[in-house]
């Protein structure tokens, strides 16, 4: 049994701190959440730095002390509740690929569009061929990887000058994932701001 712990989610509609945000309907976990806004600078008051020195979210105070950037606060969350299922328990190979896969989405698939459309593409192709027929990114297994897959793609699939057919493994993942109850709630509360 999980002892109780007091969470507190600082996230900002749409941005990076969604997979956070969906993590937390898939655990269950009770937690506040406070909305700041990153295009209103809100991100750099002093209030908001004390919490983030960074002026970054996602940040998941825990038990008041803060954690950072969203593989590391997906990763807690899966460890500290493994009845979600977020990671494998008892496999190696399987958690490293989970991690294997959020380090890609992190520094590679992310910050793709910044380098352009052509660029984003080829590595958003990369991504679609590693998934390939899966389900989920482990197969049969949903995990925090998907989650995070998940957020990247959604925030920029629309930039990637897609036509019908460039992305099949992703398109399947992304309509898979809109289908979770996890993933529904979140965008409803990140909807509303």
């Amino acid at each position: 049994m999980v002892r109780w712990i007091m969470l507190t989610l600082y996230y900002s509609p749409g941005s990076s701190s969604m997979a956070a945000h969906i993590a937390l309907h898939e655990v269950g976990a009770p937690f506040e959440k406070h909305a700041v806004s990153v295009p209103r600078k809100e991100t750099r008051t002093p209030e908001f730095l004390a919490v983030n020195p960074a002026g970054k979210v996602p940040v998941l105070m825990i038990d008041g002390r803060p954690l950072t950037e969203v593989a590391g606060i997906l990763y807690y969350l899966a460890r500290t509740y493994p009845a979600a299922g977020l990671l494998p328990a008892g496999d190696i190979e399987a958690e490293a690929q989970a991690i294997s896969w959020m380090s890609y989405v992190a520094s590679t698939i992310h910050p793709a569009i910044r380098q352009g459309v052509a660029e984003a593409r080829d590595l958003y192709a990369v991504a679609d061929r590693r998934l390939g027929d899966r389900t989920w990114i482990l197969g049969d297994r949903y995990s925090i990887a998907d989650i995070h897959l998940f957020r990247v793609y959604w925030r920029f699939r629309d930039q990637l000058e897609r036509k019908p057919g460039d992305f099949p493994a992703l398109e399947a993942h992304h309509a898979r994932m809109l289908e979770r109850p996890a993933v529904k709630k979140t965008i409803e509360v990140e909807a509303k701001g």
